[in-house]
């Protein structure tokens, strides 16, 4: 009896260990490219970062170029200034173009849209989202007073002389930005995306009876008819920062509700209200 006992309390035990294996949290290491791995964090230096994903005890190192973000499993979160890396990214110290400080001016940057399953990037979704998130600034401006929005063609003028487009925005260091752009707020975002499709389909019955003279023989006719059709689903991750005078104020991160085309929309109307600029009136 004492060992049937024993061996309960050790299954007891085992699932117990089994269940909180299953139910750690982890953390999440956000890329540049928009790639999300998660797992845990061994140890970190000012060059890489090494982590080993779940189940596993093999440790893999990443260069810390390659890191936008981590999320750590405790709930704090760290974020990669892309200036820091001095061998990998221009020097803030380069001769750039110096347009004239306009004071309380915030510029859109472009925004890439990445497919995150094939990595490919689309420049017409890219400025379609600058335009989107600059018209909501613009419609928005008695909320973000004293600011002022800068054209889009003076900033996407500026950025296009200095060699700057949605592929390699995230290359040049927000100071050097605020001085090509001449302005002291910046807002940047991000949309990633992945696709999924689903079939569905629908039957639809319809006949007809006929009775006998004796009213005892039924004939029917029944035709069925299937339709199928495709929704293609679409999950968002848009990503979300300011900065004023160099300094990052505001960074977050969100998933739209909805898995449909352009849901990313709601979740740049949805931080742009809660961002620090944004007063209610």
């Amino acid at each position: 009896m004492k060992i049937k006992k024993a061996i309960v309390i050790i299954m007891l035990l085992f699932v117990s260990v089994l269940t909180f294996a299953q139910t750690k949290k982890l953390d999440k290491i956000i890329k540049r490219d928009y790639q999300i791995i998660e797992g845990t964090i061994v140890k970190m230096s000012d060059k890489t970062v090494e982590y080993s994903l779940p189940g596993e005890t093999l440790q893999i190192s990443l260069d810390v170029s390659q890191i936008a973000r981590i999320d750590f499993a405790s709930g704090r979160s760290q974020t990669f200034d892309i200036s820091e890396n001095n061998n990998s990214q221009p020097s803030s110290n380069q001769n750039i173009a110096v347009a004239e400080l306009k004071p309380n001016t915030i510029a859109v940057l472009p925004i890439p849209y990445l497919n995150s399953d094939n990595q490919q990037s689309s420049e017409d979704m890219a400025k379609f989202a600058q335009n989107d998130l600059y018209n909501k600034l613009l419609d928005k401006s008695s909320n973000i007073f004293p600011l002022t929005v800068q054209d889009l063609r003076t900033t996407n003028s500026l950025l296009h002389k200095a060699g700057i487009d949605h592929t390699n925005i995230d290359e040049t260091p927000i100071q050097d930005l605020e001085k090509i752009l001449g302005v002291d707020n910046i807002v940047a975002a991000k949309v990633s995306y992945t696709m999924n499709s689903g079939t569905t389909s629908t039957t639809y019955n319809s006949g007809n009876a006929k009775v006998s003279d004796n009213d005892k023989k039924i004939k029917t006719n029944d035709t069925s008819t299937t339709t199928a059709s495709t929704q293609v689903y679409y999950y968002y991750t848009v990503y979300f920062d300011m900065y004023k005078n160099a300094t990052k104020i505001y960074s977050q991160t969100r998933k739209p509700f909805l898995a449909v085309k352009d849901s990313w929309m709601e979740s740049i109307s949805y931080l742009l209200k809660r961002s620090p600029i944004y007063v209610k009136k």
